[in-house]
């Protein structure tokens, strides 16, 4: 058995690397993920983040859509397409930037704590 020493799981999810050797790329494609790491071999199969990276890019993707609206519109006075727009091109832009790097990190996350499905017997 070979030893891995323990890798932040911050450090290899925003990194987009394996969580247990934290070499090999965890992602095939922008979100799809590997078969199994190409270092050490790691099985990806069970890596499942959910929805859980979508819900937290939601929630910090609306919060800073919605200030910059709200401040181009009332603050700087911008028509409201514009206010929009400025809004809109935020949002896609932060979306794109954070959905790979908070699921990778969900995954190392995972991985670090040893997460399972619930059972009622072992």
């Amino acid at each position: 058995m070979t030893y891995y020493p323990p890798i932040s799981p911050y450090a290899a999810g925003l990194g987009g690397k394996c969580p247990r050797c934290g070499q090999g790329e965890l992602f095939d494609g922008f979100l799809g993920l590997k078969p199994a790491c190409p270092v050490c071999a790691l099985d990806y199969a069970k890596a499942d983040s959910g929805d859980g990276p979508a819900v937290f890019v939601i929630f910090i993707v609306g919060f800073v859509a919605v200030a910059l609206a709200f401040v181009a519109r009332f603050v700087w006075y911008a028509p409201i397409w514009l206010a929009f727009a400025l809004s809109a091109g935020l949002a896609v832009i932060m979306i794109l930037a954070l959905l790979r790097p908070l699921k990778a990190t969900l995954i190392a996350l995972q991985y670090a704590n040893k997460a399972a499905e619930g059972r009622l017997e072992e």
